[in-house]
């Protein structure tokens, strides 16, 4: 790709003295550095963005706006957007829901990716026509040319298919994690999920295939819910289940040949997250990382009293299991005594993991999932809408129209 190199004309005509007769001044621009190293020209192309101007209903407060240029320093490299999803994340945002926001008014998005369109003079390592993702992510991707410090881009390979680049950064980079942090799960181990047909749980499948970590997969009761069964099991679901299916006294029943999880996720909340826990083993852990369902976190009075970790004295537990009839009180002193060292419930938050020290972990992993995707090994279903379409995937990412893939805009 050829590029030009602005320099101030009196520089210019320096390097042209003691020559005769000076260039003409369109002649300025050709210097002996044939280098397709590109530096800005000051001031990034006019903008066409999602803007709202106050916290609300995003299909009410969001418009499609035309932004003036802006000026473009030593250290910046200005984006030409390619594509970017909308997350519930980002409509938590809008909606001024979420913890933490950026001040109003302000341009939607968080993640995407972009082809470089100019870099400051200060700027090493990017170049125009470079493929870069915003990481950890930053808020307003939802324009068509970006301007931020070059410390925010992290170039990634060309090959990757775009809708996973615009896409990999929270929700694959979110189960990547969660896999990780909580476990020290090996080959063989089960982990446990509800919400599984979101992006989170279709990659959590798949990073477990990857480790030969069994999956066992709870969705909520809908039409369709064989073909779901089916699709997630190639993915490399081991089992998939109704939450209607799962309403029996023993669910680990079910698992067969499976070991008993120790590891669960919950994103629904309500009664998906009881069912998360009964299919836990003894000691196990329940990393919740967010709430569709907007109910709290029911935990059956069983799983409390037997398994979860509770600061109590054995004196408190023996008071409470003595009302349940006809057990034996040795056999009350051994639950009181591994209660005390049972399940353990925690959260996740990736913005908050990334708040911290680790954008070089963070870009490590990021090239992982991106080899993952290149290779097929990593898929999730999306659908690419055009920005002049911007409203119709606004209002499927609502839910307007049933349960829809992930909408990712295509600038």
């Amino acid at each position: 790709m050829a590029t030009v190199r602005f320099v101030p004309l009196k520089a210019a005509l320096r390097r042209c003295r003691g020559t005769s007769p000076p260039p003409p001044p369109w002649a300025l621009c050709r210097l002996p550095n044939r280098s397709i190293r590109s530096f800005s020209s000051a001031m990034s192309p006019p903008s066409k963005a999602v803007v709202y101007d106050e916290q609300g209903p995003p299909d009410a407060v969001c418009k499609v706006k035309e932004l003036p240029p802006v000026p473009i320093k030593d250290e910046d490299v200005c984006v030409r957007m390619l594509a970017a999803p909308i997350n519930p994340s980002d409509i938590n945002r809008i909606e001024g829901v979420y913890p933490v926001r950026p001040p109003v008014p302000a341009v939607g998005g968080y993640e995407g990716v972009g082809e470089v369109h100019s870099v400051g003079s200060a700027v090493l390592g990017l170049r125009p026509g470079d493929w870069v993702i915003p990481s950890p992510p930053s808020s307003g991707t939802w324009q068509t040319y970006l301007v931020k410090e070059q410390s925010v881009w992290h170039k990634i390979d060309k090959s990757t298919p775009m809708e996973y680049a615009a896409t990999i950064t929270v929700n694959p980079l979110t189960s990547l994690r969660m896999l990780e942090d909580f476990v020290d799960l090996k080959s063989g181990d089960a982990v446990v999920q509800n919400g599984a047909t979101s992006i989170v749980g279709q990659c959590i499948i798949q990073l477990a295939r990857v480790r030969g970590i069994h999956s066992i997969n709870i969705i909520r009761d809908r039409a369709g819910s064989d073909e779901v069964k089916q699709k997630l099991k190639k993915l490399g679901a081991d089992e998939v289940f109704t939450e209607n299916q799962l309403e029996v006294k023993n669910v680990k029943s079910l698992l067969a040949d499976i070991p008993e999880p120790t590891l669960g996720f919950n994103c629904v909340g309500g009664n998906a997250a009881s069912l998360v826990l009964k299919f836990l083993k003894q000691g196990g852990t329940m990393v919740t990382y967010g709430g569709m369902s907007k109910k709290p976190i029911t935990v059956p009075t069983s799983a409390f009293i037997f398994k979860v970790y509770i600061e109590r004295k054995p004196v408190m537990l023996l008071h409470v299991i003595s009302y349940l009839p006809a057990v034996p009180l040795e056999k009350i002193k051994l639950i009181a005594r591994k209660a005390l060292i049972d399940l353990s419930l925690r959260g996740f938050w990736l913005q908050k993991w990334m708040s911290s020290d680790k954008a070089k972990e963070c870009r490590d992993m990021i090239d992982y999932l991106l080899s993952l995707a290149r290779s097929g090994e990593l898929k999730y279903d999306m659908e690419l809408c055009p920005f002049d379409e911007f409203p119709s995937a606004l209002d499927k990412a609502l839910g307007k129209l049933g349960s829809q893939p992930k909408q990712v805009i295509k600038f």
